[in-house]
């Protein structure tokens, strides 16, 4: 009697792939079903896989058939629009849901009404835990909290308010709108449910919730926006346009050894499902060389079952020899080494074992996961006398079996849905293994205002070898974009990726330069811009990141000059004839001249701290660099080279040197009374917070974070079970400037033009009184090389350093300390 119900989603998905809209592989226990693969409802083969149809639809499930269907992020409204014309407007609806007063909003709001001070109950509100996976109760909260118990025993405002918050607990809030359900009648949906107008939304929506308008009959399809959908697309897109052949990642073969390097390395960052550090860390633990293991692992990487991976790893690369409970479940247990991870496992156990039909195992499975003790009596009885009848196993032998099932039935994951979800990180780590500047390009696109996410691919990138090319007003598009160079590749960062400047705005920029060419100087662009959209923040924001560097080098004259540019761009525009209906004029006049500041120069730490404050992080340098000599004689690690070299979880303690930029301090008092700060630090691998209970010490990084300092710091590193990151407690603390003015540094210029030499002279000239080493390299005609000492005085530093190796003609600078480097020990 579904076949109605299979027919409606096949057709909208139908519609949605001829429309050109990227549809998900399956998810959920639909994918284990040879009628929803052969109407394309599903694109993976479940035969082939193993999965089961009884997973989803058995005659002894009571409820629906359900199928969840991913459709592409940015456009699955329109298939929810041709779902509504398709059907009737009034026959088509999406689903209230309630929110409703959990402990923490309960207690703020009663306190908001109540009059209470805002800093009293939000400490209130805090000290309430607040676990997703476990939520707590008010009532479990004064019973588990002895800091709550003990206000509410001594103070009789904080009690009226727990028990007048207690009595609203639970009870709805607000209505909003279901993320992805939808009910379609076979007449208008107000014969059947009342109806609700969201003024937010044209489309109308039941008063029942979830539960009960599938009480009233209704049938409920999920319509699914997933971000990676929308990835992989724009990814081919990027690859057909500059390539001109299209990727079929559904024609893809599961053997690639490409996409198995990639995995094994754990360079998985921006993989759908596998990119988070444990995650990472667990591929290359576990070296993965075939899709079954990618679809175990998207299993086990959960709390419970993760606990099975070390035993997973070690079984399928041969460090322990393989066992099975019984040896008639090897052919069940064979692909994952022994060990239960699917459901459906434990339903084709119970199968083999005890004679089950999958309809019964699939009800002694979801028996097993509710733990109810009538039920799982039952079932007890039913295991061990089918094990008895069909393969004479004793019942000792079989209650046994019956507990080691029960016991992986709760952590078993759903095969089908983490085959399809495999599926699409197998696409991912593919156009990553083949295709990483598409793939940064369009990963970087859908997070265009993300920065925490932005940063994190930028160093990924920069990590994997591919070229990132800074924004420039007359190469790059207001979207992430991928370019050709002379001999290589580059992603071209997005003009509508940084701060304050927006996307609408930088698409006009590229019209206009499309339609009438690159800006060719300041003035240029002053005279083809218009006021009305573009902004001083807008032009600074610009000049800080480098765009317009192509046309005029001096970000700090340029960032000086943004007003005059406007003023520049006013006057340009009065004095056009038309050209008023958009962001760019459209007729040719003659730019005004601009006086750039003469005197504006930003020092390297400053053009850093702009850059930042454009791009919400360092993109081109971050300022530990400038002290990467120093760091690296002090044998100083990265954040992520601290992470990825630290011992697993055991409670042990390791000693570290690392070198940050201090940007945060924060004290705070443990539950023993102790006085202590939290830092906030970066480096060019990204931000991490570590803890200091050195007085001393701590009082040394807020000074640092005053003066935005960097700093050498001596740590003690530990993680616990569980964790996917070290906790990192600062024991000693540096500063590199400090540390630069002690030692002796040495500078190495290569040359690649002995024209650079009057340019060289000119930069150096001047930096005398100091300590500093330069020598000059030479190529000779023969083949080998001069060393030339141009002086032992020089006041040299990382700045230094960098200005000489902006000279054009000096093809190198290598800083080292003279000085025997200066450990720091931790005890």
């Amino acid at each position: 009697g579904f076949s109605a119900y299979f027919l409606i989603v096949a057709d909208f998905i139908k519609w949605a792939k001829g429309e050109g809209i990227a549809v998900g592989p399956g998810r959920g226990s639909g994918a284990g079903s040879l009628v929803a693969w052969a109407l394309t409802i599903t694109d993976l083969d479940p035969i082939k896989l193993g999965l089961l149809f009884e997973r989803f639809l058995n005659p002894e499930r009571k409820s629906m058939p359900d199928f969840d269907i991913d459709f592409c992020e940015t456009r699955r409204g329109e298939v929810i629009t041709y779902v509504q014309q398709k059907y009737g407007r009034e026959q088509v609806a999406q689903i209230i849901t309630f929110g409703r007063l959990k402990a923490r909003a309960v207690l703020k709001d009663t306190g908001r009404v109540l009059q209470m001070s805002y800093g009293q109950v939000d400490r209130l509100a805090k000290a309430v835990p607040n676990l997703p996976a476990d939520p707590w109760t008010l009532e479990r909260a004064l019973n588990g909290v002895s800091e709550l118990a003990e206000e509410y025993r001594t103070d009789a405002q904080v009690r009226r308010l727990f028990d007048l918050a207690m009595k609203l607990e639970g009870l709805p809030r607000h209505s909003s709108t279901h993320a992805a359900g939808v009910v379609i009648g076979d007449r208008p949906l107000r014969e059947l449910v009342p109806m609700y107008r969201d003024p937010r939304s044209d489309m109308p929506i039941t008063q029942f919730d979830l539960k009960y308008v599938e009480g009233a009959g209704l049938v409920k399809f999920d319509f699914l926006g997933l971000k990676t959908l929308s990835v992989l697309q724009r990814a081919v897109e990027l690859v057909e346009a500059r390539t001109g052949e299209r990727p079929d990642l559904d024609g893809l073969h599961w053997e690639d050894p490409a996409v198995y390097a990639l995995l094994q390395k754990g360079d998985t960052v921006g993989v759908f499902q596998l990119e988070s550090e444990g995650m990472r860390r667990t591929l290359a633990a576990v070296r993965p060389t075939n899709f079954g293991d990618i679809i175990a692992l998207v299993s086990l990487y959960r709390p419970g079952p993760m606990d099975n991976i070390p035993l997973f790893g070690d079984r399928k690369n041969g460090r322990v020899s393989i066992e099975y409970p019984h040896a008639l479940l090897e052919t069940i247990l064979g692909e994952t080494y022994g060990v239960f991870v699917y459901q459906e496992q434990v339903m084709q156990a119970a199968q083999i074992l005890a004679g089950y039909t999958l309809g019964g195992a699939d009800q002694l499975r979801r028996a097993m996961g509710k733990k109810i003790k009538s039920e799982m009596d039952a079932q007890r009885s039913i295991f061990v006398e089918g094990c008895a009848t069909h393969h004479q196993i004793p019942a000792a032998k079989a209650n046994e079996l019956f507990d080691l099932i029960d016991k992986f039935a709760g952590y078993g994951f759903n095969k089908s849905h983490a085959a399809a979800y495999a599926l699409l990180a197998y696409q991912t780590a593919w156009l990553k293994a083949h295709y990483p500047e598409d793939f940064y390009a369009a990963s970087m696109a859908f997070d265009i205002s993300n920065t925490d996410k932005l940063q994190i691919f930028v160093d990924d990138a920069r990590r994997m070898g591919v070229t990132l090319l800074a924004p420039c007003i007359n190469r790059s598009r207001a979207d992430f974009s991928v370019e050709q160079g002379l001999d290589t590749l580059g992603v071209r960062y997005a003009l509508g990726a940084l701060k304050g400047v927006g996307e609408g705005a930088m698409e006009q920029l590229c019209v206009e330069r499309s339609a009438n060419g690159p800006f060719t100087s300041v003035a240029d662009f002053a005279d083809r811009i218009t006021q009305r959209l573009l902004n001083r923040r807008q032009i600074e924001s610009l000049a800080a990141a480098g765009g317009f560097d192509t046309i005029e080098p001096n970000r700090a004259a340029v960032h000086g000059a943004a007003e005059l540019i406007l003023s520049v761009a006013a006057e340009s525009e009065s004095a056009r004839v038309s050209g008023q209906g958009g962001l760019f004029g459209g007729e040719e006049h003659k730019a005004a001249a601009i006086k750039l500041p003469a005197n504006a120069n930003w020092p390297t730490a400053e053009r850093m701290v702009q850059e930042r404050d454009a791009f919400g992080f360092y993109f081109s340098a971050h300022p530990v660099d400038r002290y990467r000599h120093i760091a690296t004689a002090n044998g100083a690690k990265t954040y992520t080279g601290v992470c990825e070299t630290i011992a697993p979880a055991d409670g042990a303690r390791t000693g570290a040197m690392m070198a940050a930029l201090v940007e945060d301090v924060r004290w705070r008092t443990s539950a023993r009374g102790r006085r202590y700060c939290n830092a906030t630090l970066s480096d060019s691998s990204g931000q991490f917070v570590a803890s200091c209970f050195d007085d001393d010490a701590a009082k040394a990084l807020e000074a640092a974070a005053h003066a935005s300092d960097c700093v050498l710091l001596s740590v003690e590193l530990d993680r616990q079970a569980g964790e996917e990151t070290p906790r990192i407690t600062v024991r000693r603390v540096q500063r590199l400037e400090g540390l630069a003015a002690t030692n002796r540094l040495k500078a190495e210029i290569r040359l690649s033009d002995a024209a650079a030499l009057p340019r060289l002279a000119a930069v150096i000239d001047g930096e005398r009184g100091g300590r500093g080493v330069i020598e000059l390299i030479a190529e000779l005609d023969d083949g080998r090389s001069a060393t030339i000492l141009l002086g032992r005085d020089f006041a040299l530093d990382g700045e230094l350093a960098e200005r000489i190796g902006e000279v054009p003609g000096v093809a190198g600078v290598e800083v080292s300390p003279l000085d025997p480097p200066r450990l720091a020990l931790v005890s």
